[in-house]
């Protein structure tokens, strides 16, 4: 008689037991859905907002690397004096100033970009210090015009940094 209450207990039982394991299954499915839903409608809306924010911060530092191109700084910053190494300075310190005040956009730029984009700059900077090295250049005038000279022979060090920016943004549509 044991035995047959049992076997009662066991065919009502097995058919619940079952049913919520379906259940079971197909509830924690369906989290999981509605939180990978979740995390890409998230994900969906930050990148709404933020994708103008990064255009603007590629905007910058291209403009940034089109202000620190030798030739083009050269006709913007004027020697005060005919001193080589303070027109030389005031290059340097004007190349440094124009970072500095773009120093917050690298949160929104790849790290290989912010990294291009720093050794565009010190190349810029060492192109500057070399010329200003050289013993042709005894004046502030003629580290202009040695400059100038080295920028027609090979391209600007902002040159390779502004094409991986365009890049990079090309590859954000």
């Amino acid at each position: 008689m044991d035995l047959v209450k049992l076997f009662e207990v066991l065919l009502y039982a097995v058919p619940a037991i079952i049913t919520g394991l379906i259940a079971y299954y197909f509830f924690k499915e369906h989290t999981k859905n509605e939180d990978g839903r979740r995390r890409f409608l998230l994900h969906k809306d930050i990148q709404v907002n933020t994708l103008p924010i990064r255009l603007q911060a590629y905007e910058r530092m291209a403009l940034f690397l089109e202000r620190i191109s030798p030739t083009k700084l050269l006709v913007r910053v004027h020697p005060t004096s005919s001193d080589k190494n303070s027109y030389e300075s005031l290059l340097i310190a004007n190349i440094e100033q124009e970072f500095e005040h773009n120093l917050s956009q690298q949160i929104y730029l790849s790290d290989e970009c912010w990294n291009i984009i720093t050794a565009a700059k010190n190349a810029t900077i060492q192109l500057i210090r070399k010329a200003g090295l050289l013993e042709k250049t005894n004046s502030a005038d003629k580290l202009r015009e040695v400059v100038l000279t080295e920028m027609m022979e090979k391209r600007a060090p902002s040159d390779a940094a502004l094409s991986f920016i365009k890049k990079e943004v090309s590859d954000l549509w």
